[in-house]
């Protein structure tokens, strides 16, 4: 069935004259000088990141360990999926300790109680108040002096502290016996004494680069995180220079566009003499159209799996040892339950996107292009078996029977990037197949209307950008520097989630507005063309303020905290649009005089709350964790995932359901669509109220309340066991548990329901009018 282009009848699109070149110019200029910069301070990261000194001795030159052993122990701490459990640091999972911090702490007590009995004959608690602070001078004194000679590679250790080593892996030995009291690992996880001395060598190594002056500098590898006054680690004074002069830059930031936005009425979503009629009506919809229902299809039995599996998660932190009577991590160990509820996420926000975009390209042409869904249908197995090869694989690889082939066929252990490097590669592919069959269907053809080929050329653009920009997952190893990976692991988690699919995304919303009538061509490329200068200002070079503490030095630091500060302008600009939004779907169209009607309500309220989100979750807790005094004391903190669950679920998330209502009701007619819609206003509700209690009742409240912690007692103790496993802490985890099933409950399922009942009922009337080959 050929889709009828009503676009050519619309005089206000034919009308349209070219917006200037300058915008597209402006958008150029931007992107090239930010990511040059990136790129600079990328290349840096190889450079200044903390040596892996080849040889570690004591003070007699007899090897205690070797770099190897380090590269080694990274392999373990990979292998096992400990950067979803604990993390190195601030940067991992928020469950088990931050392994760096607790390693650093150990080190410092060891070393201070040996030196206490070298000099007082007596255990450090003995002494009196004066002989203690005596002792963790030098102690501060002993650890911050840098004792690595990069001529020879050699790093010599004072007595103390290689008698501190040594008292480590005992430690480690017995945090890795017992789920209770390590956040729900496998019982028994690490046996093997070469791993357990190959994993202690690395995290003491974290921690020697945490507290070791950087070469010409007074402060550590890592800025002097994490915060424990007893070895010497304080916040550095950049760290308040920067934070206090990104304020002015947020200040002025603002105020530039909000004069530009009083100067030109026109800018913004909703533009005066709107002509507010839909052109994407439903029930209209091609064979490769409604080929696509079927990934919405996984979309929420993966958005279902998400919060299972994370509910699950959260269970780990609020009763330890048990799940309801059950040993739950004897097969579904905590680290593996979050790795799926990120991999997931990823995976059931991704194919939404994918889906949409071909739906929604395919909706700008007037026909078909034969074949097209033909290869939806193998688009579609593939990424079925990518997803669900890769879980297995994470299962598997974390069971430790994978053998040597663990980071290709099983988890590669690297937080948000766990999966496999062989699906990993593949999803590469299949990422760049999807881009090539978007354009094939997308691009203008003969017939097609000129005046959408610029609307399409951003479109198809910002959708390159999302496979080119996931190579860098490639970029690194199991045993690459961990600065160097973690660099390259934030250019996706951060340059490809917050700069590209921000871009694509505006791209997206902005076409299905102009599709649901709700504004102009020239309005919506203004939006895109804006919003993609001021996100790339901002976005590219911020990705800076996860490295913060990661082995970066302060030059990043201050380029980061400047240009991170702009990232929150355009989310403040939502508000200017937020009441327009709403009048939008009110009243008369301003040009005709007939009423608004909006056929795609919920798909439209769905786009209202990720501007919600994206205010409050990226903008106002995204900038609360983003100057680097805060990040200082707060990174690895609830205050983390509470940033990332209202900006990754209420502004990505939100926006793939809203995509995923829009196809299912342009796929549905009136009649069906009527059994339909009561499921999706449950899920909306469920979703967004389910979000605001999990944020409002526990990650807020216990993010908050942690960094206080981190303040009273050091980082390693508000990230500890003890700190965990209190019965504040417990409380404030239970408190999650309302919001959970009311975003599960009222949220997930009803998407489930509503996904399949379009599904079914699509193949239903299929079969009576159309080739059984476009039925599936």
């Amino acid at each position: 069935m050929q889709q009828i282009n009503a676009l050519e009848n619309d005089s206000a699109v034919v009308a349209e004259l070219p917006l200037s070149p300058w915008w597209v110019r402006c958008v150029l200029i931007v992107l090239v000088l930010g990511l040059s910069a990136l790129l600079a301070i990328t290349f840096l990261a190889y450079r200044n990141a903390p040596p892996v000194p080849q040889h570690i001795v004591d003070s007699s030159g007899a090897t205690v360990f070797t770099g190897d052993d380090i590269r080694a122990g990274q392999g373990v701490f990979l292998k096992y999926g400990l950067m979803d459990n604990g993390s190195i640091w601030g940067h991992g999972a928020y469950l088990g300790p931050d392994y760096s911090a607790e390693a650093l702490h150990q080190i410092g007590q060891d070393s201070a109680n040996a030196l206490a009995v070298k000099q007082y004959n007596g255990a450090l608690t003995a002494l009196s108040p004066g002989q203690r602070a005596g002792v963790q001078a030098q102690v501060a004194e002993l650890l911050k002096t840098n004792r690595y000679d990069a001529a020879t590679g050699t790093l010599t250790l004072t007595p103390a502290e290689s008698e501190a080593y040594r008292q480590q892996v005992g430690y480690w030995t017995d945090y890795f016996k017992h789920p209770d009291t390590n956040g729900g690992l496998k019982p028994n996880l690490i046996t093997d004494p070469v791993e357990l001395r190959h994993f202690t060598a690395f995290v003491t190594w974290a921690a020697w680069a945490s507290v070791a002056d950087r070469p010409g500098k007074s402060y550590s590898y890592t800025n002097n995180f994490p915060y424990d006054p007893s070895v010497g680690n304080v916040p550095i004074g950049p760290a308040l220079l920067w934070s206090a002069l990104s304020l002015i830059i947020l200040l002025g930031g603002i105020a530039v566009v909000l004069l530009a936005f009083g100067k030109f009425d026109y800018l913004g979503w909703v533009s005066p003499g709107r002509h507010v009629h839909p052109k994407l009506l439903p029930g209209k919809a091609g064979p490769g159209q409604r080929a696509l229902v079927k990934f919405f299809v996984v979309v929420s039995l993966l958005f279902l799996m998400q919060t299972l599996v994370g509910g699950a998660t959260a269970h780990f932190r609020a009763d330890p040892g048990t799940f309801y009577g059950l040993r739950l991590e004897d097969l579904f160990p905590s680290n593996l339950l979050r790795t799926w509820h990120l991999q997931t996420a990823i995976f059931w926000i991704a194919t939404a996107y994918v889906a949409a975009a071909l739906f929604l390209g395919r909706s700008l042409r007037s026909d078909e292009p034969k074949g097209f869904a033909l290869w939806v249908h193998l688009l579609f197995a593939a990424f079925v078996v990518v997803i669900g090869a890769s879980l297995l694989g994470e299962w598997v690889g974390m069971s430790q029977l994978l053998g040597k082939w663990w980071f290709w066929l099983g988890d590669q252990g690297w937080e948000y990037l766990e999966i496999g490097r062989l699906w990993q590669i593949l999803l590469v592919i299949g990422l760049f197949a999807w881009f090539a069959l978007l354009f094939w269907v997308a691009r203008p053809g003969r017939n097609d209307n000129p005046q959408m080929r610029p609307l399409t050329r951003m479109f198809l653009w910002a959708a390159l950008a999302i496979p080119v920009f996931y190579v860098p997952a490639l970029f690194y190893g199991a045993h690459t520097n961990f600065t160097v990976v973690d660099t390259w692991r934030f250019w996706i988690i951060h340059l490809w989630v917050e700069g590209f699919f921000e871009f694509f995304a505006t791209t997206v919303v902005a076409l299905t507005f102009f599709q649901l009538g709700l504004t102009p061509r020239n309005t919506a490329l203004r939006v895109i063309y804006l919003d993609a200068i001021l996100y790339f200002l901002g976005g590219l070079l911020g990705t800076g303020h996860h490295w913060y503490f990661t082995g970066q030095t302060d030059l990043n630091m201050a380029v980061s905290a400047m240009f991170s500060a702009l990232e929150v302008v355009p989310l403040t600009l939502l508000t200017l649009d937020a009441w327009d939004f709403i009048r939008t779907t009110r009243g008369e169209c301003d040009r005709c005089g007939k009423p608004v009607s909006v056929p795609h309500k919920w798909t439209f309220w769905f786009l209202m709350s990720v501007g919600f989100w994206n205010f409050l979750g990226a903008g106002v807790f995204g900038f609360l964790i983003n100057l680097p005094i805060v990040s200082y004391y707060e990174v690895g903190t609830i205050l983390t995932p509470n940033h990332g669950h209202a900006a990754m679920m209420g502004v990505f998330g939100m926006l793939a359901i809203a995509l995923m209502v829009l196809v299912l009701r342009q796929t549905s007619s009136d009649e069906r669509w009527a059994g339909i819609e009561k499921y999706v206003k449950v899920s909306f509700w469920g979703t967004n109220v389910g979000l605001l209690m999990m944020v409002v009742f526990n990650l807020f409240p216990a993010g908050v309340l942690q960094v206080w912690d981190v303040i009273e007692h050091g980082y390693w103790h508000a990230r500890s066991i003890a700190y965990v496993g209190s019965t504040r802490s417990h409380i404030l985890e239970w408190m999650r548990l309302p919001g959970d099933l009311v975003f599960i409950i009222f949220g997930a399922i009803p998407l489930v329901i509503a996904s399949t009942k379009t599904w079914l009922g699509m193949r239903q009337d299929a079969r009576r009018q159309e080739p059984a080959r476009d039925l599936v």
